[in-house]
């Protein structure tokens, strides 16, 4: 059924729910998107550990069954995630086309070797998702684990990394590590996962867009037919409806281009991901400095502190010097962040005080 995994003309679309629920989930999901006519691939977890125990943790066996059963009757090549060696040998058994291993696996080259070995003589294609830390090296190492056993099929999925603080996406996109990694490796096909780099469905067209922008090979997204009943991430699940419309409405070259970006794009990439991720902490003080302003009101401190502002200026400027940074330009810089951060504490006390009037 399913051919080599090769470059298209066309972006490759892979879709389907997050894990396997029911046969009935499945079966309807699948139709849906057949009917579409915009996938290649149909994918479905069947197994879901999760964070903490005690929820939905997949359909083992049987979901393997009804996936295989897909397969079958609406003709189209079907993916799932193994994370341990008896994950591989299960699905290699049940006639699955090609397998992804998942970031905390890839995060993890003992796991990683392990599957590498279970697959020694496989032939079918296997995708890996980049680990949940930004660090290119592991996600490259763990795709030389594969073709160290001669698996000729890989490619790799990004699907962004964990931020360390709340962000308004799931998972930080750092693009810039997705250029690095075609720079080095101009022959892996890249798919992106903007349902996991969104968490939510709102931004998932515009990442899907900017993923074609920069020339990656292909989607996988989350879908299922009833997304707010759906057992694990319901919240960046599409309906096959909003998937149809999202795909429908992308932009890309007809002719994909084998180049890679220069290295003013790349640069330029890594300014936008660093520029994004300090207005997420512009952001955070801004609300860390209302909670100062309430405590301060209790208190009856004044909004400016001449001592805690000393101390902010010698301390940031003494960092800024090991990191290469010029005293003015650092004491310019935090004395409009400590302007912005004294007049949310004035407002946050007066509008504090109108409300006691």
């Amino acid at each position: 059924m399913f051919k080599k995994l090769e470059k298209l003309n066309r972006p490759y679309l892979i879709a389907g729910p997050c894990s396997v629920e029911t046969k009935e989930q499945l079966f309807e999901c699948a139709k849906s998107l057949v009917e579409t006519g915009k996938i290649d691939v149909f994918r479905a977890g069947i197994w879901k550990p999760r964070t903490r125990p005690g929820n939905f943790e997949g359909t083992d066996i049987q979901g393997l069954i009804w996936l295989s059963e897909v397969r079958e009757k609406y003709k189209i090549p079907v993916i799932t995630e193994v994370a341990t060696p008896k994950h591989v040998e299960k699905v290699l058994t049940a006639n699955i086309d090609m397998l992804w291993i998942g970031a905390r696996t890839t995060s993890n080259p003992f796991s990683v070797n392990e599957i590498a070995q279970a697959l020694k003589g496989v032939d079918i294609p296997i995708f890996v998702k980049n680990p949940t830390n930004p660090d290119l090296q592991l996600w490259i190492g763990a795709i030389e684990r594969l073709e160290n056993v001669n698996i000729k099929q890989i490619a790799a999925i990004h699907r962004g990394f964990f931020p360390y603080e709340p962000t308004t996406l799931r998972n930080i996109p750092k693009w810039e590590i997705v250029i690095e990694l075609k720079t080095l490796m101009p022959d892996l096909l890249i798919f992106c996962d903007p349902s996991h780099i969104s968490g939510s469905t709102e931004k998932i067209a515009e990442i899907s867009q900017y993923a074609l922008d920069i020339m990656m090979d292909g989607l996988m997204i989350e879908v299922h037919p009833e997304p707010s009943k759906a057992k694990t991430d319901a919240k960046q699940q599409l309906s096959p409806l909003e998937y149809s419309s999202i795909i429908d409405n992308l932009s890309y070259r007809n002719q994909f281009e084998d180049t890679i970006p220069s290295n003013l794009e790349k640069w330029r990439l890594q300014i936008d991901s660093i520029d994004f991720q300090l207005l997420e902490l512009l952001g955070q003080r801004h609300e860390i400095s209302k909670k100062i302003a309430a405590e301060k009101k209790i208190l009856n401190y004044a909004p400016f502190q001449i001592e805690r502002w000393k101390t902010i200026i010698k301390t940031r400027q003494e960092y800024a010097c090991k990191l290469g940074l010029s005293e003015e330009y650092v004491s310019k810089l935090l004395q409009i962040i400590h302007k912005e951060s004294i007049n949310i504490q004035n407002q946050q006390m007066v509008e504090a005080k109108n409300k006691i009037i």
